[in-house]
């Protein structure tokens, strides 16, 4: 009984760490620093083509939890924003007929993430006082291998 207790110790510490390894190299995989695969637009407070949109395909081969969010996302950015920070809030938001994710690198470093904040099954975040930098954004899906058409909105209105 002695060995068997050693064996399913092994076997616990095995698994542990596959797991820890899985999560460490599924976070890699998201690199917001390579080239976002719809585009970018640099944006000053105040811009006067409010909102910006821009079509792109949800999801991507990548799980992550990043933000606290569970979703599905590409390893690029599927966008880029340079944002010139004013007094005024930011919104950014997703619209499609599918359950559609949003995850964003702040400049700062720091994650956030939303699900279904906007109604619908479709993501909204709002900051308040944006910071000015490079917003990598993400547009992910709940479930894997789904693909949705989805519009990106940034708004400083709603």
């Amino acid at each position: 009984m002695f060995a068997g207790s050693r064996l399913v110790m092994r076997f616990a510490l095995v698994a542990t760490l596959a797991s820890l390894y899985t999560g460490r190299a599924v976070a890699q995989e998201i690199n917001p620093n390579l080239p976002p695969t719809y585009g970018s637009v640099t944006l000053k407070v105040g811009f006067p083509q409010d909102p910006v949109t821009k079509q792109v395909i949800a999801g991507g081969l990548n799980k992550t939890n990043l933000g606290g969010v569970n979703a599905w996302v590409a390893k690029a950015p599927d966008f880029q924003l340079n944002y010139t920070a004013g007094s005024l809030p930011l919104t950014i938001r997703v619209e499609s007929p599918s359950d559609t994710t949003l995850l964003i690198n702040l400049p700062d470093g720091t994650w956030m993430a939303d699900d279904d904040s906007g109604g619908n099954l479709n993501p909204f975040l709002r900051l308040p006082r944006p910071q000015s930098g490079r917003y990598d954004i993400y547009v992910g899906t709940v479930a894997p291998n789904t693909n949705p058409k989805a519009t990106l909105f940034i708004s400083e209105l709603k």
